[in-house]
């Protein structure tokens, strides 16, 4: 613990606590109808999610802590806005958004799996692995998407009554889709390492065992 912490007050890591602190703000908004602001809110987290990461490597200030703030801020992110938009699909009138609205079991089911894996990882003293190409370009094509819809999807979207124009549902089910298949790839492009490290912990442990 004493690692995690040093050299933890840095930019990137007060992004990153300013963008676990929008996520129940996001909720409440979404919640309570005011979905142009959440789309306000959603577009700021995305935004500085970006921005975190290249300050971080521009000017050293990457840190144990920050390695953990990040992913978790996206997590929980992620989870809000697909609890929140399973909700709405599921309430839709439209038969087809209603059925997309399944889709969101991906992201939370993928999302559960991590974060249970991520915690025995961390009970065993093994340090998950950063987010590679395919984890940031799921999280980049999630935002992007979900800003869309939420913006402008079929029923859901924020500014459809002010533009007079709402996505079609055949886009509406390609994003959707799109995000989750991203977001399977970015799961399975975890799953080579973190199995070499459990590998490795393992055989560790009966190395030991074994030299007693």
């Amino acid at each position: 613990m004493k690692d995690l912490f040093k050299g933890s007050l840095t930019i990137p890591n007060l992004i990153s606590v300013i963008r676990i602190a929008l996520i129940p703000l996001f909720a409440y908004l979404f919640y309570n109808d005011e979905k142009i602001m959440a789309v306000v809110v959603l577009a700021i987290s995305g935004i500085t999610d970006t921005v975190d990461g290249k300050i971080a490597r521009k000017f050293n200030q990457i840190s144990a802590l920050g390695k953990v703030l990040d992913p978790v801020a996206d997590k929980l992110t992620q989870i809000t806005i697909a609890v929140m938009l399973f909700i709405d699909f599921k309430t839709a009138s439209n038969p087809i958004i209603n059925a997309l609205g399944w889709v969101f079991l991906v992201f939370l089911i993928k999302e559960a799996v991590m974060i249970v894996g991520g915690l025995i990882m961390l009970l065993l003293n093994i340090r998950p692995g950063a987010a590679e190409f395919w984890g940031k370009a799921a999280t980049v094509v999630f935002y992007v998407g979900m800003v869309i819809i939420i913006a402008i999807g079929p029923e859901v979207g924020a500014l459809n009554d002010i533009l007079g124009f709402q996505l079609p549902n055949v886009i509406t089910g390609i994003i959707v889709v799109l995000c989750a298949v991203m977001t399977i790839a970015a799961f399975a492009s975890y799953m080579p390492e973190t199995f070499r490290q459990f590998k490795e912990y393992f055989d560790n442990k009966k190395a030991a065992k074994n030299s007693k």
